[in-house]
């Protein structure tokens, strides 16, 4: 097969499934599993029989529908976890990026870049200078 601009469609639903399933380091989640309550059962893991899909087919239907609702009542509960790890995460990126922040002070005097104000009718647009 080749591979061309022109086939991306082709492989939109494997890259999808890709991002869809992997972890994700501020929620320590998948979106999958936020969204739906559990883990994707990938394609692969539906023709290799593991222990996971063997016992879905051999529960009965009652069963399945009890589990499945306990399941959902749990959801609420599972997704609040990822909050927690979201904030903690962005204090950590906020105290990471204070770290490397130095704060400027100026003094009277000093020399200063400044902005020109876009009242100027000669250069418009991009072609406008920024300072």
């Amino acid at each position: 097969m080749i591979e061309t601009y022109r086939d991306w469609h082709e492989k939109l639903p494997y890259t999808l499934m890709a991002y869809r399933t992997t972890i994700r380091i501020s929620t320590k989640a998948t979106p999958y599993s936020l969204m739906y309550g559990m883990e994707a059962v990938l394609p692969a893991k539906v023709e290799i029989p593991s222990l996971r899909i063997l016992m879905e087919f051999q529960i009965e239907d009652a069963e399945w529908i009890r589990e499945r609702y306990e399941q959902l009542s749990l959801i609420d509960e599972k997704r609040l976890n990822p909050v927690c790890h979201g904030q903690c995460y962005q204090q950590r990126m906020t105290r990471a990026y204070n770290k490397k922040v130095k704060p400027r002070l100026f003094e009277v005097g000093e020399n200063v870049l400044k902005r020109i104000l876009p009242m100027q009718e000669e250069a418009k647009g991009k072609f406008a200078p920024n300072w």
